[in-house]
């Protein structure tokens, strides 16, 4: 966004020739972004960077370094951020610039504790990573040479010290486990939380420029911010798009401001006043009621159509202001209302007065270093959750809020964002230094993101309502008035007064999981903010049997819940040697930060699968990685199918559940998480579940007392008339024993039914020779013109105790067909958890992990690079679940 310096772009050049004005030059804009040098504060070390970039980048590239994710160098170069170092630039401006009125050195992203100095001379200083810093720096530049330096003290110690002072109470938890190798206080500064460690990442407390650094001069005026948010008028049933602009003006400017949706008809001018300084302006642009406005729709649910919106500035025939925006029409509300049957409150979202069902997952910062996280990083992430049918992500709140791109993205594919402010799993000081720059920062944010669609709610923190309910940091029952109160002055008086008074449009949840409005009358911290008849729960267990679906919670909305899992072998191989490749080797000690998470994974597997047992050292290693994702798989697929059938059931109050978002989709580093997406961008076996779990339409099996329940979910916005139809297989053979079918069983879209019910017993009975042992099911729903969704199965006893099972020696052919790359399979036996790998070679199947039931199969290979035939064929490997005994 920027002043009109031409009109050279159609739409300023056709608002000139409409007004019968001008254009003039305004503004002048000089990026700082590129070549800068980096030294520590010593002058030991001295080194070209780039920004935007930060220290431990910067250190690498020039080779002072290795890879900080290599084996153990999270502690090994924990000096770094123990340190304060220096960023220095030396740039010249033209003689045009330095005439403007004002020159603003703008900083959109500083990490974190740093002073800037132009030619020797303090203009500024900074204290949180969220928020964007403006200089007035017009007097202090000069002709020739202008020396820019960021001085960065470092980020623990000055943790460390804000701790310290602040000493009328304890504001925990100080330090993170030992487990994480973390480094403490990470409460007491205004940066990404988890970048001094958490359960599935890497301490690693950054500091440098992560965002862009420019000059930024004008006169008259210049527009800070634009923002767009369409609103309906359900009592008027008209649309209407709320602009304001943000304008820095040096002196009172009046003129017309123009808005203009051109595809819709639709354009009023308005005259306008802008004060001297930093003023908002607010305009309402009614849409043209003859026009039908196409509105933006989740993934799975409909198009996600923009409109361009126009805005022109004019004063004394003169153009002063000319930019353009996106805007998508959607409404959104959270519902929560009184239940039938139920002493609670609903919970779920209404997208354009529809009720919507998120499935999706939570997503975490994708690198420890922001500026590695690329556009093609973030295209593929976003890309493989919309190819898993995801319609929906959770920001989670220990990381960032996202860049831009992140955003749009999901304004174009459709996934919704549950935005979460950054504050996870502490409590925080509320002294008025941390307030005021808490204030600045969720006022920038909102103001920044309020315009994207995809953000359909703002949640305060992650979890620190059911810290303090359930007590996580021991703190003593005399003591508790200080921290709730500390917790309402910090989320309600100040992060959601500043919501509600900046964005009209979305809903505000003062933290996740919550019970929402019951938590609101219990003074917002519940006694049990859990409690499944209201809001949304996070919800882990280790121990228990993963694969029954009594262990699950019957809540309204499953916003976190997952099992862990190593990576790939070709993931896990870069940042390790071959003495690290094994399950208990001190390396996979040190890389699991979730405390006792091998031995969960493994215990879980064990409940349901022999566990590894080769006599070769690597290749029981590489088993046992892949038994966890097995494992994993397997257990998110249980729990997130028994929330996909609860949501249209209440059963002792409690049900109804509209929302599935497992914890995680993504990894920050190559380490054992709850992630369904490796670090680099491969797929675990996971995420090839998710495309099927989160199907549009899915049968779902469980068992109760005996009897076998299949139930038709369906997210369509149409009824369709369905039957369920059962195979049963021997595990000795590749032939069904037999089929039954159930009757045809109308489901309404957007509900989950029971359509098949059978005891188990008779069931097998009526095949002849199967037992629980010796047989298992396979199962899909069909209509009159065949099967619709996938085939999903049923195992009828734990696989380690099932009889028959064998080795499938399963062989391979690829095959290239233009750029498709095809690999046929061929089986001699039933063979559960297929699962294809290509090591290091970039790409996805369209089928993975998957149950072969028959001889031959065909899967494709989407390429992310060009691949031949042979390359893949050479690094293709098979592994079945029988293969790993």
């Amino acid at each position: 966004m920027t002043l009109c310096e031409n009109c050279n772009c159609v739409s300023g050049f056709l608002l000139c020739l409409l007004f019968g004005v001008l254009p003039r030059v305004y503004s002048e804009t000089l990026s700082l972004n590129g070549k800068w040098s980096l030294s520590n504060s010593n002058g030991s070390v001295s080194l070209p960077a780039e920004v935007p970039g930060c220290v431990h980048s910067t250190l690498q590239k020039q080779g002072y370094i290795q890879d900080p994710y290599f084996r153990f160098n999270d502690v090994s170069y924990r000096w770094i951020a123990f340190d304060n170092w220096n960023y220095t630039t030396t740039f010249t401006v033209s003689t045009q610039l330095r005439s403007k009125q004002k020159v603003l050195l703008v900083f959109d992203g500083v990490d974190t504790i740093a002073s800037i100095w132009l030619n020797g001379i303090g203009v500024g200083e900074t204290d949180n990573m969220f928020q964007r810093y403006a200089f007035s720096v017009r007097d202090v530049l000069k002709d020739g040479d202008n020396v820019l330096k960021v001085s960065f003290l470092s980020p623990v110690l000055y943790a460390s010290d804000q701790r310290r002072a602040h000493s009328a109470y304890r504001v925990p938890p100080d330090c993170p486990p030992d487990v994480q190798h973390g480094e403490c206080h990470v409460n007491f500064i205004r940066k990404a939380q988890s970048s001094f460690s958490w359960d599935w990442g890497p301490s690693f407390p950054t500091m440098g420029l992560w965002r862009g650094v420019r000059l930024e001069a004008f006169d008259v005026l210049q527009l800070v911010l634009l923002s767009s948010v369409p609103l309906y008028s359900v009592s008027s049933s008209q649309w209407r798009v709320h602009v304001e602009l943000r304008v820095d003006a040096l002196q009172t400017t009046n003129g017309t401001i123009s808005l203009s949706v051109p595809e819709l008809e639709s354009e009023q001018i308005f005259q306008m006043q802008f004060l001297r300084g930093r003023t908002k302006k607010s305009f309402d642009l009614h849409v043209n009621t003859s026009s039908e406005v196409k509105l933006w729709w989740p993934n799975g649910h409909g198009g996600q159509p923009s409109y361009l919106l126009t805005v022109g500035g004019f004063q004394d025939g003169f153009t002063i202001l000319n930019t353009e925006t996106k805007v998508y029409f959607r409404t959104v509300e959270l519902v929560q209302e009184p239940v039938v049957g139920s002493p609670g409150l609903s919970f779920y979202f209404r997208i354009n007065g529809k009720p919507i069902f998120l499935k999706g997952s939570n997503w975490i910062p994708a690198h420890s270093f922001q500026d590695r996280v690329t556009p093609d990083v973030l295209r593929n992430l976003l890309q493989s959750a919309v190819d898993a049918n995801m319609n929906a992500l959770r920001v989670w709140g220990g990381g960032v809020y996202e860049q831009d791109l992140f955003y749009s993205l999901c304004d174009e594919m459709g996934i919704m964002v549950w935005q979460d402010f950054m504050f996870a799993c502490a409590m925080y000081p509320t002294d008025e230094d941390f307030l005021q720059t808490v204030r600045e920062e969720v006022l920038h944010q909102v103001q920044r993101l309020k315009s994207h669609p995809s953000i359909i709610i703002w949640s305060g923190n992650n979890e620190n309502e059911a810290a303090l309910a359930t007590n996580w940091f021991d703190i003593p029952e005399a003591e508790k008035p200080t921290y709730l109160t500390d917790y309402v002055k910090l989320y309600v008086d100040n992060i959601r007064g500043i919501v509600q008074e900046e964005d009209h449009s979305r809903p505000f949840l003062v933290s996740s999981p919550t019970n929402g409005f019951e938590s609101e009358q219990e003074g917002f911290v519940a006694k049990n903010p859990y409690d499944a008849h209201y809001g949304d729960t996070h919800f882990y267990t280790y121990t228990e049997d993963c694969l029954d679906w009594r262990t699950f919670p019957r809540t309204r909305f499953a916003s976190e819940y997952g099992y862990q899992s190593w990576p790939s072998f070709s993931t896990l191989q870069p940042v390790s040697i071959e003495e690290d490749w094994s399950y208990n080797s001190p390396f996979f000690e040190h890389r699991q930060h979730h405390d006792s998470g091998n031995q969960q994974m493994l215990l879980q597997a064990s409940l349901h699968f022999n566990l590894p047992n080769a006599t070769d050292p690597h290749r029981r290693f590489t088993d046992t990685l892949y038994i966890t994702q097995v494992m994993q798989a397997q257990c998110v697929k249980a729990q997130t199918e028994f929330y996909r059938r609860s949501r249209s059931e209440i059963l002792e109050g409690k049900g109804g559940t509209m929302g599935a978002l497992y914890w995680q989709l993504n990894d920050v580093w190559q380490a054992p998480s709850w992630s369904s997406i490796e670090f680099g961008g491969k797929w675990k076996m996971l995420h090839y579940f998710a495309q099927s779990f989160f199907s549009a339409l899915l049968p779902v099996s469980f068992e109760d007392e005996g009897m076998l329940f299949i139930y038709a979910v369906s997210d369509l916005s149409h009824d369709l008339k369905l039957s369920a139809v059962v195979s049963v297989y021997d595990w000795s053979a590749l032939d069904p024993v037999c089929s039954r079918r159930s009757d045809s069983l109308l489901i309404p879209g957007g509900s989950a039914a029971a359509i098949f019910k059978q005891r188990v017993d008779p069931l097998l009975g009526g095949c002849g020779r199967c037992s629980r042992l010796t047989c298992l099911l396979a199962f899909h729903l069909e209509d009159s013109s065949g099967q619709r969704g996938p085939t999903n199965h049923h195992f009828l006893s734990s696989p380690k105790d099932a009889q028959g099972l064998q080795r499938p020696n399963i062989t391979a052919s690829v095959q290239a067909d233009k750029s498709l790359l095809t690999v046929t399979l061929h089986s001699s036996a039933v063979a559960p958890f297929v699962w294809l790998d290509v090591g290091n070679i970039p790409g996805r199947f369209s089928s993975n992990g998957f149950l072969m039931l028959s001889a031959n199969t065909t899967v494709s290979f989407n390429a992310w690079r060009p691949t031949s035939a042979a390359e893949l064929s050479k690094a293709l490997t098979i592994t079945s679940l029988a293969d790993v005994y």
